[in-house]
């Protein structure tokens, strides 16, 4: 059981009123309920005045590059920060500094990047850096999901003449900006095996040129919240105008809030903060939660053989709007089913009949991995790597790494619930032989995989 702010906002008042009309005994019982609701109303994990990222350090990979890790110790209480660089839209594109510190603000994150291109085309003038970023705890090494955070993109302005920065925020429960904002919103659609999904929100700033990086400058500032997250991802982007782009732009990113004039929140209208797929025995057992549902009506588990063509499997209605975490679950019958892959996906259905889709999850029917086992296939593989986990490391925390020839990692992805089946994009790395190594902060288990073309 938890107690939700309002409820118990509503308990104190009515102690408050009432008290001197109370007889000792049930004044004492009624500041013993107030006394047992607050301490039911505080969460596992809850955020700190603001996170600090400070003196950054490189811990793996070559600096600057993809697959580069830096950590900043004590972003909070017994935490740890860590931002990887996860890709960049070509090699143009380069880290200057991963945390600038001789301006703007010593607690946030700020990284600089650099992009020139001569005689660039209309589809080069765009460009990004995405960053990872997750948080660890220093006692044991696992993953720390923190339940309310909010992150304030700084300053998205331009050089005053025909460059304009823009920052995409991925997995966001919902975004404040200026009721007179300068930033063009607009949606993050990605295709997820094959399926286009809502990931996230772009902001476009102006071309105008802020001086210095200003917290007062709510025109072209965006907080986004974030709900129970150990990880979500960023990017760091610009436009030009001219062919011949020379430019080097500096980002903010600090972990807070802030007040603006005429705030105008946005809420997502619903957010999976997860979903996931594990077999148990002939049955197929679906489990997701969200963190905030604004107008939805009731979700369709949607199946499929072949990863291409979706039929209805069931149908889980909700209970109204919510701004409070939501638990689902779903079982499908797999005794018809013997061998092969199956597919799992959500279609989210609003009360006007709009719908959206979640990312897929896949189902090896076939496969009964041992204790601590794990199956990587395809094998070659092209563009994605699927990783089978055995029933006792799922829906617990587990960390999975991609090792080149010469044991540097090159991919790093954590899940705190993973399903039966994982999926890890491999397509930018090159071709050659890789290691997979999956481990649970106790035990780990390797396998071979080999990457073409």
């Amino acid at each position: 059981m938890r107690v939700s702010p309002d409820t118990l906002t509503e308990i104190i008042k009515f102690y408050q009123m009432s008290k001197l009309y109370l007889k000792p005994k049930k004044k004492l019982l009624l500041s013993a309920m107030i006394a047992v609701s607050c301490m039911l109303s505080v969460p596992a994990f809850t955020q700190a005045p603001g996170l600090e990222f400070k003196d950054a350090s490189l811990v793996s990979g070559t600096a600057g590059q993809d697959g580069a890790v830096y950590k900043f110790p004590n972003v909070t209480t017994n935490v740890d920060g860590y931002i990887k660089i996860s890709g960049r839209s070509s090699a143009g594109v380069k880290l200057t500094t991963i945390d600038l510190t001789g301006t703007g603000w010593d607690k946030a994150f700020q990284p600089q990047v650099s992009y020139k291109n001569k005689n660039a085309g209309w589809g080069e003038r765009d460009w990004w850096m995405e960053f990872e970023i997750s948080f660890v705890s220093q006692t044991d090494n696992l993953p720390v999901s923190i339940s309310s955070m909010d992150v304030t993109a700084i300053d998205i302005d331009g050089d005053g003449r025909d460059v304009n920065e823009w920052v995409s925020l991925y997995n966001l429960a919902s975004y404040t900006t200026e009721q007179s904002t300068l930033l063009q919103v607009s949606d993050l659609l990605e295709s997820i095996l094959s399926v286009l999904t809502l990931t996230g929100k772009k902001f476009d700033g102006p071309d105008t040129n802020y001086g210095n990086i200003d917290t007062s400058a709510t025109r072209v500032m965006t907080t986004a919240r974030y709900t129970n997250k150990s990880q979500f991802r960023i990017r760091t982007g610009g436009h030009s105008d001219d062919r011949d782009i020379d430019a080097e732009r500096m980002y903010s990113f600090w972990f807070k809030s802030f007040a603006y004039n005429a705030p105008v929140q946005s809420p997502l209208p619903v957010v999976l903060s997860s979903f996931t797929a594990r077999k148990s025995s002939n049955q197929v057992l679906l489990n997701w939660n969200t963190d905030m549902e604004k107008d939805v009506s009731h979700f369709v588990v949607e199946k499929s053989l072949n990863g291409k063509d979706f039929t209805d499997a069931g149908i889980v209605f909700t209970e109204g709007n919510s701004n409070v975490r939501k638990e689902y679950n779903f079982k499908d019958d797999l005794k018809s089913i013997t061998s092969g892959l199956v597919y799992y996906r959500l279609k989210i259905v609003d009360i006007d009949g709009r719908y959206k889709q979640s990312a897929v999850r896949i189902i090896r029917v076939s496969e009964e991995n041992t204790a601590r086992s794990i199956t990587v296939y395809p094998n070659p593989a092209v563009s994605d790597v699927r990783i089978t986990l055995s029933s006792t490391w799922q829906d617990n925390p587990v960390n999975m790494q991609v090792f080149n020839a010469n044991g540097q990692c090159v991919l790093q992805r954590t899940n705190t619930r993973p399903g039966q089946t994982e999926t890890i994009n491999v397509s930018n790395l090159t071709a050659g032989m890789y290691i997979v190594k999956v481990s649970n902060g106790v035990e780990a288990t390797t396998q071979r995989f080999i990457k073409v073309k």
